[in-house]
């Protein structure tokens, strides 16, 4: 099971990050556990979104995927910290992954009765709409006299404290699970932007993503290296002409959208009419809603909030392109190395070619009932489940339109409504 510890202070040495750095080490062998720290966000600005911002967006897409929520509260002047608040507001201002978590209040304080008026107004703002929270009642953990609480180790000393922490969390536990069957509501994801509105680290300024010379533009302001310039990679240094070789000899199309739903690349080897999807130079820098009809914009925010929330970590979708192919569109959410989700790899690969390589060096056939005219594979259901990660086939069947990919100008037995993550050549 997966749980996430809210530290509810931002000062740099706190009794409350202690203590769920306790139940961390503690109960390792119980629960899987991470701590976020309220001290690394922004404070709640309604007039300055930062809603799609890294931090943001990194603690949204860990608390969808965590079971529970433990938050440990400070005391101040009788109620949470401004800092708690303001977390609070960024997941109830646009977003709302709390709605229907379960969530245990936990406090530390320097004083007799610990943080019971804290943890008392904490259950109120949880349980206001926007939040939705639902928070185990009883089971007060009020951690009083804290500065004696701990040894050197960062251990509780009283058995009888370590003891009663014991048994809440465990009914927490039984908490998530009984919560888990009651809760038959349609899984809340955060709505996407496709307009890439906001801005991510790597976002470049002030150049406007719509124009038809973006990448010109871009390169004006920032100037990229290029040519035989060295490039120092993670297990490699290449100059960026071998790095272009490379991808465009991939024999497959690649497309980059980052984290703010910009698409910035892809590896241009053919005309546009000739590829799968139908990518111009001159829709790279777009926001993705430019490259996608209005139609398709629900089906493209159920995939790409997916991927963001770590609910996929890729999404397949079969679709057809005549006779003799079997081609699957492949979207691959990417991460940077502290494994915040930085935006999405679509990749589409026409698989039959590499099938018939494998059915002649093996003398292998297919076989197994009436012969699909797409893949050559055996008939299947039309409702046949995607080939995604568990758990993606309750989400997107293959019924539903590509969510990104953009074959929809082929004819099918199944029309895809959607078109590429870098566009059909129609903008809406």
């Amino acid at each position: 099971m997966k749980l996430l510890g809210i530290v509810g202070s931002a000062a740099e040495e706190s009794y409350n990050r202690q203590l769920l750095q306790y139940i961390e080490k503690e109960f390792a062998n119980q629960f899987d556990f991470e701590l976020i720290e309220v001290k690394d966000l922004p404070m709640f600005d309604e007039s300055n979104d930062q809603t799609q911002s890294v931090a943001i967006q990194n603690l949204n897409r860990k608390i969808l995927k965590a079971d529970g929520v433990i938050i440990a509260t400070p005391e101040h002047n009788h109620t949470v910290t401004p800092a708690l608040k303001s977390l609070i507001e960024w997941l109830s201002f646009k977003i709302h992954p709390l709605a229907t978590k379960p969530v245990m209040i936990v406090g530390a304080s320097f004083y007799d009765q610990g943080t019971s008026r804290a943890q008392l107004h904490l259950r109120q703002i949880l349980d206001s709409p926007g939040v939705n929270a639902i928070v185990m009642p009883g089971n007060e953990f009020l951690l009083g006299n804290v500065k004696k609480a701990f040894d050197e180790f960062g251990n509780l000393k009283d058995e009888k404290t370590r003891a009663f922490l014991q048994s809440n969390l465990q009914k927490f536990l039984k908490f998530i699970s009984v919560v888990s069957k009651l809760d038959d509501a349609p899984e809340q994801l955060p709505d996407e932007d496709l307009q890439a509105k906001g801005s991510v680290a790597t976002t470049i300024p002030d150049v406007n993503m719509s124009s038809d010379h973006w990448v010109e533009e871009a390169a004006a302001k920032v100037h990229p290296v290029k040519g035989d310039t060295y490039v120092q990679l993670d297990h490699g240094i290449l100059t960026v002409n071998q790095i272009d070789e490379l991808l465009k000899s991939m024999p497959f199309e690649i497309t980059l959208v980052d984290g703010n739903n910009q698409f910035l690349y892809f590896n241009h080897t053919s005309e546009s009419a000739s590829m799968f999807a139908h990518r111009k130079p001159e829709q790279v820098g777009n926001p993705i809603g430019d490259c996608h009809p209005a139609r398709a914009y629900n089906h493209v925010k159920q995939v790409i909030s997916m991927l963001r929330a770590g609910k996929l970590d890729v999404f397949r979708m079969p679709v057809p392109h005549g006779p003799g192919k079997y081609v699957v569109h492949n979207y691959q959410a990417l991460h940077d190395t502290e494994g915040n989700y930085a935006g999405i790899n679509e990749y589409i690969l026409d698989f039959q070619p590499i099938i018939d390589w494998y059915l002649k060096k093996t003398g292998k056939e297919l076989t197994g009932g009436n012969v699909d005219a797409v893949s050559g594979a055996s008939k299947k259901d039309n409702t046949e489940k995607t080939d995604a990660v568990p758990g993606a086939s309750k989400k997107v069947s293959r019924q539903q339109p590509d969510a990104i990919s953009g074959a929809s100008e082929k004819a099918a037995p199944v029309k895809p409504d959607v078109d590429a993550v870098s566009g059909a050549s129609k903008k809406d």
